[in-house]
């Protein structure tokens, strides 16, 4: 019997039942097969090895796919597994993942304490073990011999993943001499992998929870080349030097404090004006575009997020209710603005003469992370939105989904992102209870959102299940200075909030119509936006946003009053900065001041002051020569 396979480039080919996605390749190309780590069928990532039995769409992934990546380096985690079985005996495991860059697991050695001493021999007995070109099995297995497997090993963690798990869901996957409980995929076998670096150890508790025994994390990563390890390692450095959260202690931009809580930023005077500059920008922008400014409360009630489905999806996992003195009352810190808005819009009867209605508001919401997933200001438990939620009527929704990609656009090039894609993140068919609302509104949004990135000519890539649970989005993947991707800008499409919330206009044939709403956040999150910004640019922001765009650094206390005139003169012309007037020498400052990123360094001793110029040096230039202030003023303006 013959099945249909589809491939992404449209082209369609017949093969007999039950062929597997690496004989197909095969078919294609010998050196194509040996490329191949794993098979999306039917947007699901499974084993090359797999047989297919019905008709499918197929792209075969290798590493120059996300999805190939994420299978080599789960298998590595497998791998780095067995070796942690073979050196020491005993060893139980939690879980161990692929994440961005790499792996870990998460592994309890019993009487055994690993130390970063250990990570060079287990290194080398991961590279040992690789040699032996170990296939990955594939089994289902009942619960009860799963049971009975992982009770003989005597390890409790696998014991407990399964409980969650029912006959026909349980698969394990053996390479060489070790096997896990694991769903998959995997890579065919492990001679593909020739580099590894372990990263560090880390204490993990069990499944997050604070209650439960700690676990050590071993982070690592693995490469098909020497070389592609050796590049990443170089890459490695020069991220630990850009770092934001070294950078934003060192720029005194934001900070945390123990007894604030984790995961709660504060930002101090010369971070808050950074991120002013920020909101004011996008504010201009937004009021050049019609909408219209709001400010909501940071709490609401309960109903409000059982309303939106906010609490059904993601309520045990947020910060908890906050009851009141008056019984059975009980609010929630925002974990959304959306919610918030609709209640603005429905607040009294509209009319579709007043569609488009643009509502934005940079909202501050609350959202419980782990305290192990918490980093920097990329992950936090409070955060604010550029947010903005715009109501329309469906003949709207392109036009405005249009604008809404043009502002940003806009922001991303703004700010010296030249790298970008955007991701079309649909909802999975295949596991439909995690979204709310019709089968047909999810046709409708999905679809507009391909038809607007159509028009506007856009490249994208498309991810099944990466939706949000009341609509599909367009998420925008930007490269930094580094080449690492990150998810910063999003725009929805939502029929069903509209819906949950019985929003309403009354059309041009007097009857009542439901508007679409589309959410959008050209930065994502404020604190995000900035942490990945200052990684990007190592702290020497664009000059129209840095704290400081000058320092004036005197020579002795004598030459202060002239330096205060230049300061006003240079504040005059709408420039901002500060005087150094430390009783350092003149070389320390400058030193100082580059740590700082300071843009310009303003020299001002007897020469400058007897000539009424400045001395001029430029941040990992050097020095630019005499001038006078206004030619100073003049050249830094015509950067802005």
């Amino acid at each position: 019997m013959q099945i249909e396979i589809t491939f992404p480039d449209g082209r369609k080919q017949n093969y007999e039942k039950g062929i597997s996605s690496m004989d197909i390749a095969k078919s294609i190309s010998e050196g194509l097969a040996r490329n191949v780590l794993s098979a999306m069928v039917n947007g699901e990532v499974i084993d090359a090895s797999r047989p297919i039995h019905t008709d499918a769409t197929l792209q075969l992934l290798t590493w120059n796919d996300k999805q190939g990546k994420s299978t080599y380096w789960h298998s590595s985690a497998h791998l780095m597994a067995e070796a942690l079985e073979a050196l020491f005996p005993g060893t139980r495991f939690g879980i161990g993942p692929a994440i961005d860059n790499g792996f870990y697991y998460d592994v309890d050695p019993g009487e055994h304490t690993l130390t970063a001493s250990d990570l060079v021999k287990i290194e080398s007995k991961i590279l040992e073990l690789a040699k032996n070109k170990s296939t990955f099995e594939r089994k289902e297995i009942s619960k009860k011999d799963a049971i009975s497997y992982f009770t003989e090993k005597n390890d409790p963690y696998k014991l407990e993943l399964l409980q969650d798990l029912q006959d026909g869901q349980i698969t394990f996957y053996t390479q060489g001499q070790f096997t896990d409980l694991c769903k998959g995929p995997h890579i065919p076998d492990t001679s593909t992998i020739k580099a590894v670096k372990l990263l560090n150890i880390a204490g993990a508790y069990w499944r997050g929870d604070e209650t439960r025994p700690q676990l050590t994390r071993i982070y690592g990563i693995t490469f098909p080349k020497q070389k592609e390890l050796d590049e990443y390692l170089v890459l490695l450095e020069e991220a630990k030097k850009r770092d934001h959260r070294k950078l934003g202690q060192e720029l005194e931009l934001f900070m945390f404090s123990e007894k604030v809580g984790a995961g709660l930023p504060i930002w101090l005077p010369k971070g808050t004006a950074l991120r002013q500059r920020l909101e004011d920008f996008l504010k201009a922008e937004q009021i050049k575009r019609g909408y219209m400014p709001v400010i909501t409360p940071h709490i609401g009630h309960k109903n409000l997020y059982m309303t939106s489905g906010h609490w059904d999806k993601y309520g045990e996992d947020s910060f908890q209710p906050i009851r009141t003195p008056r019984e059975g009352e009980e609010f929630m810190l925002k974990p959304m603005n959306c919610p918030h808005h609709c209640e603005i819009y429905g607040h009294k009867p509209r009319s579709y003469k007043e569609l488009p209605v643009r509502i934005a508001e940079f909202g501050t919401v609350y959202r419980y992370e782990q305290s192990g997933e918490l980093h920097g200001l990329t992950r936090v438990r409070s955060f604010t939105q550029d947010d903005a939620h715009i109501f329309c009527t469906p003949e709207q929704v392109k036009d405005e989904f249009l604008n809404v990609l043009d502002l940003t656009m806009l922001v991303i090039r703004k700010l010296g992102f030249e790298s970008f894609t955007a991701q079309i993140s649909l909802r999975d068919p295949a596991n439909k209870e995690k979204y709310i609302g019709s089968d047909e509104n999810w046709a409708k949004a999905e679809q507009a959102i391909i038809d607007a990135t159509l028009q506007a000519g856009l490249e994208t890539n498309t991810v099944l299940g990466e939706a949000a649970f009341y609509g599909p989005k367009l998420d925008f993947m930007v490269k930094d200075a580094l080449g690492r991707s990150w998810q910063l800008g999003t725009i929805q499409v939502d029929y069903n909030l509209p819906e949950r919330f019985q929003l309403e206009y009354i059309g041009a044939d007097n009857s009542k119509h439901r508007p679409v709403m589309i959410h959008r956040a050209p930065f994502g999150s404020m604190e995000r936006f900035i942490g990945v910004l200052t990684e990007h640019c190592a702290g020497k922001f664009p000059l129209w946003l840095a704290p400081d765009q000058f320092a004036l650094l005197t020579v002795s206390d004598r030459f202060q009053a002239y330096a205060e005139t230049v300061q006003k003169e240079l504040e005059n012309q709408g420039l901002r900065g500060f005087i150094d007037d430390r009783a350092e020498s003149i070389g320390k400052k400058i030193r100082d001041n580059e740590i700082k990123k300071i843009p310009f360094m303003v020299i001002i001793g007897e020469k400058e002051e007897a000539a009424n110029t400045i001395s001029v040096r430029k941040q990992g230039v050097g020095d630019l020569g005499a001038m006078s202030v206004p030619e100073f003023a003049k050249q830094l303006n015509d950067l802005l």
